[in-house]
C-alpha cells in the first residue's frame, strides 16, 4: 500500500506528525528521499509535490494520498475518491480586484482578464455563474498582475487576507474552502488497510482537543458528580478493587477547554484523586 504525501512546504511537517501520532512511524525517511517504509510493512510512503498527488493516485502510483482539496479540484482526475478531511491546511481561494477599482461583483468580469495558479478551479467557478472572462495562469506573484495590468482580478489562495489588503486588493467572493484530505483510488478504497489508515487518522482527529479524566467518588455522591461531567455519552462507573464499596471510580471524556471548570465541578460534587490525561487516539 503506497500512501503519496507532500515532500516539502506547509503541508509536509503536518502530514508526517498525524501519520506518526497514528502508529504509521516512518523508518528510513530522510530529506531529499523519495519514498520511506514505515513500522507496517505493507505502507509504504512516497514523497511527492503536493500539486502531483491526485496524478499519483489516480494514475495508480500511489494507492491513497494526502493533499489539498484546492489541489484535487485543480488537478480534475477521474476515479479518486475523498475518504477524510484531516482539518489542516485550512486556506481559502477567492477572487479579488483592486479595492480602488470598478469591479466589486463576479459579474463584472465578464469580458476581462483574471489571474491565477488555478486555471481549472477558476474556469469552472465562472462557468456556475455563467460567464466566461480571459483566464491568464501565472506560477506566482499572483497578487501583482492587476497592478501591471496584466489581469483585472485574480483568484488566489489565503488564510487571513492579510497579503491581499497590503497589495491592496479587496475579496469579492469565495472560490473554494480548502483544507487537506485523504484521498484513494476508487479501485481500492473499501479494501481492509486503506480502512484500516482511514481509521488510524480518524482516531488521532477525534483525540484532538479531548482530556480523560479519572476520580473516585464515593457512592451516595454518584449522581451529583455524574450530572457535572460533560462526557461524550457519559461517564464509565468502575468498583475500586479493595474499595469496600463505598467509593467508585469515574472515568470520562471532555472537551479540553472543559477541563479547569470541570475538575472545580466534581471536586465540589465529592470526587477526590483527581487525574487527568491526554488521550493519543480515540476511535469512536
Amino acid at each position: 500500500m503506497r500512501i503519496a504525501v507532500p515532500n516539502k512546504g506547509r503541508l509536509h511537517d503536518p502530514t508526517i506528525d498525524l501519520l506518526e501520532r497514528a502508529g504509521l512511524h516512518l523508518e528510513n525517511g530522510a530529506a531529499r528521499k523519495l519514498y520511506a517504509d514505515t513500522v507496517d510493512p505493507e505502507v509504504t510512503i512516497l514523497f511527492a509535490r503536493a500539486a502531483d498527488i491526485p496524478e499519483y493516485i489516480a494514475d495508480g502510483a500511489a494507492d491513497i494520498g494526502i493533499t489539498g482539496l484546492d489541489q484535487m479540484r485543480e488537478a480534475n482526475v477521474e476515479s479518486v475518491d475523498e475518504l477524510l478531511d484531516l482539518a489542516f491546511g485550512r486556506c481559502r481561494l477567492v477572487l479579488a480586484a483592486p479595492e480602488d477599482g470598478d469591479i466589486d461583483t463576479v459579474d463584472a468580469l465578464e469580458g476581462k482578464t483574471v489571474a491565477t495558479e488555478f486555471p481549472n478551479v477558476t474556469r469552472a467557478f465562472f462557468a456556475e455563474h455563467g460567464l466566461s472572462p480571459t483566464i491568464v495562469e501565472v506560477t506566482g506573484a499572483t497578487e501583482l498582475t492587476p497592478h501591471v495590468e496584466m489581469a483585472d482580478a485574480i483568484v488566489d489562495i489565503t488564510s487571513t487576507g492579510t497579503t491581499l489588503k497590503m497589495n491592496r486588493l479587496a475579496i469579492i467572493e469565495e472560490v473554494l474552502a480548502s483544507s487537506v484530505r485523504l484521498f484513494a483510488h476508487e479501485d481500492v478504497r473499501e479494501e481492509p488497510k486503506v480502512q484500516e489508515i482511514k481509521t488510524a487518522l480518524s482516531s488521532v482527529l477525534a483525540a484532538d482537543g479531548k482530556r480523560y479524566l479519572m476520580m473516585n467518588v464515593p457512592r451516595d455522591r454518584l449522581e451529583d458528580v455524574r450530572d457535572v461531567i460533560p462526557g461524550m455519552g457519559g461517564p464509565t462507573i468502575m468498583d475500586i478493587a479493595n474499595g469496600g464499596g463505598e467509593k467508585v471510580a469515574v472515568h470520562a471524556v471532555v472537551d479540553e477547554r472543559d477541563v479547569f471548570e470541570t475538575i472545580t465541578e466534581v471536586k465540589t460534587a465529592g470526587a477526590s484523586d483527581i487525574l487527568v490525561t491526554e488521550i493519543e487516539r480515540l476511535v469512536e
